[in-house]
């Protein structure tokens, strides 16, 4: 029987690993009761890290509440928000209250988000981030000072996934060689474009965990083709979200089939609903995933 997220990635196992939001307040029931529908069902949860630059209860305290009811979590971290001191600071935290899965990224530019005043830190890169992680688990912190005590981080990075885009690529391989244990993706919807850049990133050697962001209209696949870069809405799928007579359910079907082919690319798929999980359990099941 598999434990942890770290030995399910060197399983043969698709993984399901899902994204959940702590709420914009201290009310945690209903981002609490989204998760108990992903129990049995996803291999981790992501938490975000003020997403979208959109302030949040902190991302390491919302982590904590979900692996208290049981969760396998990946805390989120961004660079944005805290210098190279506080970025330690919440990591040996982190680990002391029991997490043990991290997911290092830039972050959005605050100007994006609901407090556009905001001045962004960005002391470190992502790439920094993740040699930072592992200083401290060797035992030693950024300025190579010894640690009364290291940490063992199962580490993660994100990555788009358009193969034109050289020094988006250059700069995941940094990640990998710093030592990355898995890749989440940007949002897949030009299966082709994926099977290109899995071509590209082959040499790797690092589990890929696909995006994956069920569409539920015409007017978000025009959102996400229009605005959001390095996704890839191809002409196909827009005509079918044109054309259903329930764009949500549409937006499942066509989701469900990415998965199915995902599976044969990737080594799982990350899912980021916007809104709720209601959904989910039926996606999986509508692409013949088992949920057991």
């Amino acid at each position: 029987m598999l434990f942890n997220f770290r030995e399910k990635l060197n399983s043969s196992k698709f993984l399901i690993t899902a994204e959940i939001s702590p709420p914009k307040g201290v009310n945690v029931s209903v981002p609490l009761e989204d998760a108990r529908q992903l129990k049995g069902i996803a291999d981790a949860v992501n938490v975000t890290d003020n997403q979208c630059s959109i302030m949040h209860m902190s991302s390491l305290a919302f982590s904590k509440l979900l692996l208290d009811e049981g969760h396998e979590v990946i805390m989120q971290l961004t660079c944005r928000d805290r210098n190279r001191i506080g970025l330690q600071s919440d990591l040996l935290g982190a680990y002391a209250l029991g997490i043990r899965n991290i997911c290092v990224m830039t972050g959005d530019f605050p100007s994006c988000g609901d407090h556009p005043g905001s001045k962004p830190v960005y002391d470190l890169d992502s790439v920094q981030l993740m040699e930072l992680v592992r200083k401290l688990d060797s035992g030693i912190d950024f300025a190579g000072n010894m640690l009364d005590g290291g940490t063992s981080f199962c580490a993660g990075a994100v990555s788009g996934i358009d193969p034109e885009k050289t020094l988006q690529l250059i700069k995941l391989e940094k990640k990998v060689r710093c030592g990355a244990d898995f890749i989440q993706t940007q949002a897949v919807y030009d299966v082709g474009m994926f099977e290109e850049f899995m071509e590209s990133v082959n040499h790797l050697e690092v589990p890929v965990i696909a995006g994956l962001i069920p569409l539920k209209s015409l007017k978000m696949a025009d959102y996400m083709n229009r605005n959001i870069s390095g996704i890839h809405v191809p002409e196909e799928v827009m005509a079918r979200m044109k054309g259903a007579s329930d764009p949500l359910e549409e937006g499942l079907l066509i989701a469900s089939e990415t998965i199915r082919e995902l599976m044969n690319l990737s080594r799982g798929v990350h899912i980021m609903p916007i809104g709720s999980h209601k959904n989910t359990p039926r996606l999986l099941s509508m692409a013949g995933h088992s949920l057991k």
